[in-house]
């Protein structure tokens, strides 16, 4: 089992979760008391949340495989690029000017295949809501460059959907070791597994060790918040 620590505060100005979360992080806690000690020791759990559609997509494309402080600075200068932040508008921009701001060569592949997928409908972000978790990440993961762990982070932080589990998640998987006090770090496929026991709050519990561990890290929540989503969430 972890041990506590001084408490600290997450850094402002993200917002307290909203209620349904809440009472999410009450049951969880309740069928698993570990996840109650987070809070003690971390402080309050800093509601991070992206924007739906296009752009919280090309967000999460920029933190694929990198550290949260690169992916943070990335993005800056990404999202400062004139048109970047609409599927025509990033088609319009040079490779050298996605690039020029920090984006690899893969990356700008996703990009752009990504704003093609959008302008062709073939994905389809108002038709979300009405999708099954599996389904929507189905869905988002059909874009080449995707996968599931980006399909799962955006459906986690530009949905608020309250039971999406990332898969192959590397802080989740350093976190989760920490917090159960184990020998050694678990398959990604048995940390998967795992979260099962947590339905139907295993988003909430990945926020929670994410969280855990940028406090036993030392590291700051790097990313500055999106405004509120405008689309609705469908969590309960």
């Amino acid at each position: 089992m972890a041990t506590l620590l001084p408490p600290s505060s997450p850094p402002a100005p993200f917002p307290d979760p909203p209620d349904w979360a809440r009472r999410g992080i009450a049951a969880l806690t309740e069928a698993h008391p570990l996840f109650g000690l987070i809070e003690p020791a971390a402080g309050p759990l800093p509601w991070r949340r992206r924007t739906p559609g296009f752009a919280g997509v090309l967000r999460t494309i920029t933190g694929q495989m990198i550290s949260n402080a690169a992916a943070a600075a990335i993005w800056r200068r990404v999202s400062a690029l004139e048109g970047a932040l609409d599927p025509a508008g990033l088609l319009a921009l040079p490779e050298e000017a996605l690039r020029g701001a920090g984006f690899s060569r893969p990356k700008v592949s996703h990009a752009r295949a990504l704003a093609r997928a959008c302008i062709e409908r073939r994905l389809r972000f108002d038709e979300l809501p009405g999708m099954s978790d599996a389904e929507a990440v189905a869905h988002l993961a059909a874009v080449p460059g995707l996968g599931p762990w980006t399909a799962s982070v955006h459906l986690l932080f530009a949905e608020e959907r309250a039971d999406i589990f990332p898969p192959g998640d590397v802080a989740l998987l350093a976190s989760y070791t920490d917090l159960m006090g184990l020998d050694a770090r678990p398959t990604p496929k048995a940390l998967v597994i795992a979260s099962q026991a947590w339905t139907p709050w295993r988003a909430l519990a990945a926020r929670l060790l994410w969280h855990w561990w940028r406090h036993r890290t030392g590291r700051a929540t790097l990313e500055e918040p999106d405004p509120a989503p405008v689309l609705s969430s469908g969590a309960p």
